[in-house]
């Protein structure tokens, strides 16, 4: 979990509440996070009917946002105002809606919890609001998190609910799922659906549960051509061939482009040891070692050259410079021969 959202969720559990959080950024789990903490854990159940509003930002001006912000509990010591979808406020990055934010943020009321949501971006640092927000301790951005990093979360995820994973399984769901946090925290408690805390999560269990055959995936297919194994290559792709709408060979490409690319920057970067490419190219330790084994394999001008026969298998999968009669399967094929020879 990222640092400053532990701190923030430690001091609202010692009943520590900023005035203010501002959560802004293209990572949305963590404001959903927060804001859904805030909204369980600020009020007691007789609290918050009475003391716990919720807008949403196409609903509503900065003024009316603030004008319920400037209103005073009733029967309790504070109350809760969370804006949803704060990016949608209509003057939020206009004069006068800046002014008035600004002015609320030099002098919040104090008895009031006022969280925005402001989703998917930042202020534009163009403008007067984006210049002078981060300026003020409750603004709090989050980013997208790199490769490399997703790995610990799953981890800390998994430890959080009482469960263990293989480090093998947890790095396929990465790759599977990407760096959505959303989807992955999603993925993850599917996965633990009627399991016990004593079980480990196996490889072979995550791969079965979100839909990839254990023998035949992306995943075995990039070891087969890190390794050159021909046979095991024209065996996955063969399977591939036969379902083509449970692998799309579209997905393949991307994903052995984005594999290349990254392999190109490897080869030419100093230190080519696993922890230079983990630092190099922010990726996981796992992912590292298979970088630094193909290395082995493939030298510079083999990797320009899988990266070009991926460009033109992208354009065919596109339908220019098709051959007649040449479908999915048969590019798939062609375009593994093409980076093993």
């Amino acid at each position: 979990m990222d640092s400053s959202v532990k701190k923030i969720i430690e001091d609202i559990k010692k009943r520590k509440f900023s005035p203010v959080y501002f959560l802004q950024g293209e990572e949305p789990y963590y404001i959903d996070l927060i804001s859904s903490f805030i909204e369980a854990n600020v009020l007691n159940e007789s609290e918050k009917s009475f003391n716990q509003i919720i807008l949403y930002g196409k609903d509503v001006t900065v003024a009316t946002a603030l004008s319920n912000a400037r209103r005073f509990p009733m029967m309790a010591e504070r109350q809760v105002v969370i804006v949803r979808e704060a990016q949608e406020i209509s003057d939020l990055n206009k004069e006068q809606g800046t002014k008035l934010l600004l002015d609320y943020f030099s002098k919040p009321v104090p008895s009031t919890v006022l969280v925005f949501c402001h989703k998917h971006k930042n202020l534009d640092k163009r403008k007067e609001l984006g210049k002078k927000a981060d300026k003020f301790d409750w603004v709090h951005t989050f980013k997208k998190p790199y490769q490399n990093q997703l790995p610990d979360f799953v981890y800390e995820y998994f430890s959080e609910k009482g469960f263990k994973a293989e480090p093998s399984g947890i790095q396929v769901l990465c790759e599977y799922v990407g760096n959505d946090l959303g989807r992955l925290s999603n993925e993850i408690d599917k996965l633990l659906i009627g399991k016990n805390t004593d079980e480990t999560i196996t490889t072979d269990y995550i791969m079965t549960r979100v839909g990839i055959s254990r023998e035949y995936n992306i995943f075995e297919l990039q070891k087969a051509v890190i390794t050159r194994n021909a046979p095991k290559v024209f065996q996955i792709v063969q399977y591939f061939q036969a379902n083509t709408k449970r692998n799309p060979v579209i997905v393949s490409v991307a994903f052995f482009y984005s594999f290349f690319s990254k392999l190109l920057v490897a080869a030419y970067s100093k230190d080519k040891s696993e922890r230079g490419l983990i630092t190099e190219l922010k990726m996981s330790p796992y992912a590292a070692k298979d970088y630094a084994s193909t290395l082995q394999n493939y030298s510079a001008g083999q990797i320009q050259k899988a990266i070009s026969l991926l460009k033109t298998a992208d354009l065919k999968l596109k339908g220019v410079n098709t051959g007649s009669g040449e479908d999915e399967g048969q590019i798939l094929q062609e375009l593994m021969v093409g980076i093993m020879t």
